[in-house]
C-alpha cells in the first residue's frame, strides 16, 4: 500500500464523498424523493425506489454516519463477548457453535443497521468504556465473570443467557437444555442402553450447569448409574482425552453402552477414540455430540449431533435487543429457543 500516485509520486487527490443530491440529478429525482427510497419511506413505485437505489449503488453513495447517529441518538455498535473463553482467548473461533454464532449475530446485526465490535474475554472496562456502545451480547458468561456487571453499571443494556434473568438492564435469550439433555438420553435409552456416560466441561456457565443437572436427574428418574466425566479444558484434546477415560477400564459387563459428549470436539476424533478402544459404533457404543461441526455427517457411520441452532439464537437476540433499543420495551422478558437433534447411525442399533 503505496500514499503516491502512479505518476511522478505526487500525493493522490481524495476521491469527492458522493452526495444525496448528486444521486439525485443522476437519477432525475428529486432529493426528497431519493432519500425517501433509500430509507424505505414514503409512498414510491416498486421502480422509482428501485432506479434511486440502483442509482446509488452505481455511484458509491454512503450515507453520512455521524449525521444519522445524531438523528438517531445512538451509534449503532453493539459490543460482543464471548465470556465462556476468559482464560483461552483463541479458542472460541476454533469452536463451530461460537464460530457460527458469532458470524450469524454479526450478519443478523447488520440487517438491522448495527455493526458488531468483538470485545476480547476478560475486557477491562477501560478497554471498551469510551466506545458508543448502544448494547454488548455477553455469550456464555461464566457465573465469575465480571463484563456483566461492568457493562451494567456503565448504563449500557445487556443481552445474554438466562443467568441475567431479573437484573434490570439485561435482557436474555437462551436454549432448552434440559430439553436437550433428555433428547440424546432418552434416544439411547429407547435404543436399548442402560449404562450411557457423559463428558462435559467443568465450567460454571449456566449451560453446562443444566446439562450436569439434567443429566442426574435423567438418571435418578431411571434408576440408572450417573456416569460423567468432566473437561477441565477446551479444545479437541483434552475432550478426547476425557472419552478416553469415560470409556476405559472396567468389566466387559460394566463399560459404558452410550455416549453424549457435551464438550464440543470433532466428531471423527471422539469417533476414532472409541475405536481404539476396542468399541465398535454402534454395535457396542451409541455415540451422540453437542456439535455443529459438519463433518459429522460425513463420518462412518454418521454422528448423532445435538445442534444448539445457533442461528436461531442471533435472530432471537439481535431481534430482542432491536425491540429494546428501538421499541422501547423494556420489560424484563427473553426467549428459550428449542434445540435439534440431528439422529444418524451413529445411535441406531443394527438389527439382524
Amino acid at each position: 500500500m503505496t500514499h503516491g500516485s502512479r505518476h511522478g509520486g505526487q500525493p493522490s487527490s481524495p476521491t469527492p464523498r458522493v452526495r444525496l443530491v448528486d444521486v439525485a440529478r443522476e437519477a432525475g429525482l428529486s432529493k426528497t424523493t431519493v432519500s425517501a427510497a433509500l430509507n424505505d419511506t414514503g409512498r414510491l413505485s416498486p421502480a422509482v425506489r428501485e432506479k434511486a437505489r440502483e442509482t446509488a449503488r452505481r455511484m458509491g453513495y454512503r450515507p453520512n454516519a455521524t449525521a444519522r447517529q445524531l438523528r438517531a441518538g445512538r451509534a449503532k455498535l453493539i459490543g460482543y463477548v464471548v465470556g465462556e473463553s476468559v482464560d483461552a482467548r483463541s479458542v472460541f473461533l476454533e469452536s463451530p457453535y461460537f464460530a457460527r454464532l458469532t458470524g450469524a449475530t454479526a450478519a443478523t446485526a447488520l440487517r438491522r443497521g448495527y455493526a458488531m465490535v468483538l470485545l476480547p474475554a476478560g475486557s477491562l472496562q477501560s478497554e471498551w468504556a469510551d466506545l458508543p456502545l448502544d448494547a454488548v451480547v455477553v455469550t456464555d458468561p461464566d457465573a465469575d465473570d465480571r463484563i456483566v456487571d461492568d457493562v451494567l453499571a456503565a448504563g449500557i443494556p445487556v443481552f445474554s443467557d438466562r443467568s441475567v434473568e431479573g437484573r434490570p438492564g439485561a435482557y436474555w435469550v437462551d436454549v432448552d437444555t434440559e430439553a436437550a439433555v433428555r433428547s440424546a438420553l432418552d434416544h439411547f435409552h429407547e435404543q436399548g442402553a442402560r449404562r450411557p456416560v457423559l463428558v462435559v466441561p467443568d465450567s460454571t456457565t449456566r449451560f453446562h450447569t443444566e446439562v450436569f443437572a439434567a443429566h442426574r436427574e435423567w438418571c435418578a428418574e431411571h434408576g440408572l448409574p450417573e456416569r460423567a466425566v468432566r473437561v477441565a479444558e477446551a479444545g479437541n484434546g483434552p475432550v478426547v482425552r476425557a472419552v478416553e477415560t469415560a470409556l476405559a477400564g472396567g468389566p466387559a459387563d460394566d463399560r459404558p453402552d452410550a455416549l453424549l459428549v457435551v464438550a464440543e470436539a470433532s466428531p471423527p476424533l471422539v469417533l476414532e477414540a472409541a475405536r481404539r478402544h476396542g468399541y465398535d459404533v454402534p454395535g457396542d457404543l451409541l455415540l451422540a455430540c453437542v456439535s455443529e461441526d459438519v463433518t459429522a455427517e460425513h463420518t462412518e457411520p454418521a454422528v448423532t449431533t445435538v445442534s444448539l441452532r445457533p442461528e436461531a439464537i442471533a435472530e432471537a437476540g439481535i431481534e430482542h435487543l432491536v425491540r429494546v433499543l428501538e421499541q422501547g420495551r423494556r420489560e424484563a422478558a427473553g426467549t428459550l429457543v428449542p434445540t435439534r437433534l440431528d439422529v444418524r447411525a451413529s445411535s441406531v442399533r443394527r438389527h439382524g
